[in-house]
């Protein structure tokens, strides 16, 4: 995990990203900025056409993420592309190193 330094305590981010996000390439952009971030994790498509992110790493990285994902710079932002997104915050539970797209 990223060093948390003066970025504030290591969090775990927990989302569900509703809408037309899959086929769109949504997933590898979002691991892109999660990436400029310094954040492991992952963003994985599920059956329900939802995309999960899970990120860890200092809360003010993960916290731009999820604002990433919540504004128009976010991929599929369109409209009717992304529709909105359930979030979470939790203590790190130990992501592999590095943020990749499944």
């Amino acid at each position: 995990m990223a060093d948390a330094g003066a970025a504030g305590r290591p969090v775990r981010l927990a989302a569900v990203v509703h809408g037309s996000v899959q086929g769109v390439g949504f997933r590898y952009l979002t691991a892109r900025k999660a990436r400029e971030l310094r954040l492991d994790g992952s963003a994985v498509n599920r059956a329900d056409g939802t995309v999960e992110v899970v990120a860890e790493g200092p809360e003010t990285a993960v916290r731009q993420l999820l604002e990433w994902l919540e504004s128009g710079r976010a991929p599929g932002r369109a409209p009717g592309r992304v529709s909105g997104v359930d979030a979470a915050f939790g203590p790190p539970a130990g992501c592999p190193h590095g943020f990749r797209a499944g």
